[in-house]
């Protein structure tokens, strides 16, 4: 498997979660279900199905939260990356609103839950600025602000000098949408770990699973050193590894590139003009950015089809660059302020912009959450609610949105 992410993440770099967490399998278990994925999306799933009452065993192959994980920006974003009238052309107004509705659901709930759990992972809610650069682009921001709130998402038009007094950016125009929210990424994963292993979940770090054999009434994750029986396994890796080489044609693997400033003086940030909100732009790779908690502005963006081997140290200050050349020309005086960290990250990306929610034919007692592309802690969260809803024998409409068959 080629590695999740290049570069050491904010988030990794500035953690006070302790290094040695859980141990590696070294002995053969029992369990309901086996979790394949130690990121935020496969802790998600441990607490959830740990919370309904079942056994849950999860392995990660590496440290858990430490690869795509970590390498994310952390948007908890009720927008799913395809816009709504993209959507609507591609599936009907009923099922797209559906789409918007569930993640919006998700967002919500993630928040909440973090909330409740006490996780310290710097949550803070955050508005959305989604804004054109330029006259074309804004006017089909226009239409698509239209069909937003017909379907009732609404959203705030902000013309272009309220555009600029509230981001401090020229362009033409944006949504500004409330609901959205931001996290420390790879604390809110250790927290979601803590919080399944409080109820039972049993968790395993540096235990790669090497192969899953199915029999007709179970199955079994083995690893180097030990192996989890159970009735069902997810694979909550965040895409089709090559051991489900038939998946993979579903995917798109991209990289992505982030950079994080220094901190801001309290000067400097009003001379920016950026306000408490999380921006991002109508073009498609689209470049974001989120202050952190600390005052520093983190920049993302630039992706591009997966880079292989050795070229990816290059391509990596290549795309920081790019990341960095973007918004210096959206805020010149960026030019000035040194970045101090900068990283890669590695997702992927399905055809309609959704994730694979769910089972698929050619692996029985499978079930699979992969592809979330720019929108992962959403997504993640919401396919650890469906999953356990189908694992419960509670399957809905809400399942179709969201599995494989949708592709063909």
């Amino acid at each position: 498997m080629p590695r999740l992410r290049l570069g050491t993440p904010f988030w990794v770099d500035k953690s006070e979660v302790p290094a040695a967490r859980f141990p590696a399998l070294r002995r053969q278990i029992s369990a309901d279900l086996a979790v394949v994925g130690g990121g935020i999306t496969g802790a998600a799933i441990a607490w959830r199905f740990a919370r309904a009452g079942v056994r849950v065993a999860l392995l990660d192959g590496a440290r858990a939260g430490r690869g795509s994980t970590a390498a994310s920006t952390a948007l908890l974003m009720q927008e799913p990356d395809t816009d709504y009238a993209e959507l609507t052309d591609r599936y009907g107004e009923t099922r797209t609103r559906r789409i918007w509705q569930l993640s919006r659901i998700a967002t919500r709930e993630m928040v909440r839950t973090i909330g409740q759990l006490d996780i310290r992972c710097d949550l803070a809610r955050r508005d959305s600025v989604y804004y054109a650069p330029d006259a074309d682009g804004a006017a089909r921001l226009e239409r698509e602000h239209r069909r937003r709130r017909a379907a009732g998402f609404g959203g705030r038009w902000l013309d272009g000098l309220q555009l600029e007094k509230e981001t401090g950016i020229d362009a033409a125009a944006a949504i500004r949408t409330r609901g959205n929210a931001q996290v420390d990424p790879y604390a809110a994963c250790a927290g979601f770990m803590h919080a399944a292993a409080g109820r039972g979940a049993l968790i395993f770090e540096r235990s790669a699973v090497h192969r899953i054999a199915v029999s007709r009434d179970h199955v079994t994750a083995i690893t180097g050193r030990g192996s989890v029986r159970a009735d069902r396994v997810i694979v909550a890796t965040g895409y089709a590894t090559p051991y489900f080489k038939p998946l993979l044609g579903r995917f798109t693997m991209r990289n992505t590139y982030v950079v994080v400033t220094r901190p801001l003086t309290a000067s400097e940030r009003r001379r920016l003009g950026l306000g408490a909100v999380m921006l991002w732009d109508t073009d498609r790779p689209y470049y974001y950015a989120r202050w952190t908690s600390d005052h520093r502005l983190m920049l993302g963006g630039a992706d591009r089809p997966q880079v292989k081997g050795s070229r990816r140290d290059r391509a990596l200050r290549e795309g920081a660059k790019r990341v960095r050349d973007h918004f210096t020309s959206l805020y010149p005086m960026l030019a000035d302020i040194k970045d101090e960290y900068a990283w890669e990250g590695l997702f992927a990306q399905t055809p309609d912009g959704l994730p694979c929610i769910g089972p698929h034919r050619r692996y029985p007692r499978h079930l699979f959450a992969l592809g979330y592309g720019g929108n992962g802690m959403t997504f993640g969260f919401l396919a650890s609610r469906l999953l356990l809803d189908w694992y419960l024998g509670k399957q809905t409409a809400d399942h179709d949105l969201f599995a494989f068959g949708r592709l063909r």
